[in-house]
């Protein structure tokens, strides 16, 4: 029995998806083509803005969905987690596959890239930044950590431009840098740091 309609549709979706997610890392985000995508999909071009309301649209919905993808898995980590701090150190380790030019680096840099100019693009990944945000900040709470936020927005900065840098420098390492991150997060020594700062006794 072959595909019906339906789904004949959704799969000549999801491979204009899972093509738009290549070629963004591939070509970067504006070199990527009606023509290009639909050829990569193995579909007709008029596919796209059959399934799409532009090329721009489809584009955003591959890049936002592989970040929500990405970001849920390590998420996970933190659920229920008693210590952040170890789990928030194998967030740290787990990016050491990335290295900057891999398939899943190159999306996300192009993403940000294109988010400064793309508002609705921007307000998107804004909103998964936010929410990853708030689970981090929830975990460092439940542990205790006297500045959650604060610390939260150090993570992610941190974890951004780790992979980032490593683009730069094949050098750079989680285990290099993991005891700066460990004293961001590690209650202890976070509500000494606080202390200090503070000029209590």
């Amino acid at each position: 029995m072959g595909e019906t309609s339906i789904e004949r549709g959704r799969n000549a979706r999801a491979r204009l998806v899972a093509a738009a997610r290549e070629l963004i890392g591939e070509l970067g985000w504006n070199a990527v083509s009606t023509r290009t995508l639909a050829e990569r999909a193995g579909v007709r071009s008029g596919l796209v803005h059959y399934h799409f309301d532009s090329l721009q649209a489809l584009l955003r919905h591959a890049a936002l969905d592989e970040v929500q993808r990405m970001l849920d898995g390590t998420r996970a980590l933190l659920a229920g987690a008693t210590s952040p701090s170890d789990d928030i150190e194998r967030m740290l380790f787990d990016l050491d596959q990335y290295n900057g030019s891999d398939p899943a680096s190159l999306l996300f840099v192009e993403t940000y890239l294109a988010a400064t100019r793309d508002h609705e693009l921007r307000q998107g990944m804004g909103a998964l930044v936010a929410d990853f945000r708030r689970s981090l900040t929830e975990a460092l709470t439940r542990s205790g950590h006297p500045r959650p936020e604060a610390a939260a927005s150090m993570v992610l900065a941190f974890f951004d431009g780790f992979v980032l840098h490593k683009g730069l420098d094949q050098g750079l390492s989680a285990e290099h840098i993991a005891p700066l991150l460990r004293r961001i997060t590690n209650t202890e020594e976070s509500r000494i740091t606080n202390t200090e700062e503070n000029g209590e006794q």
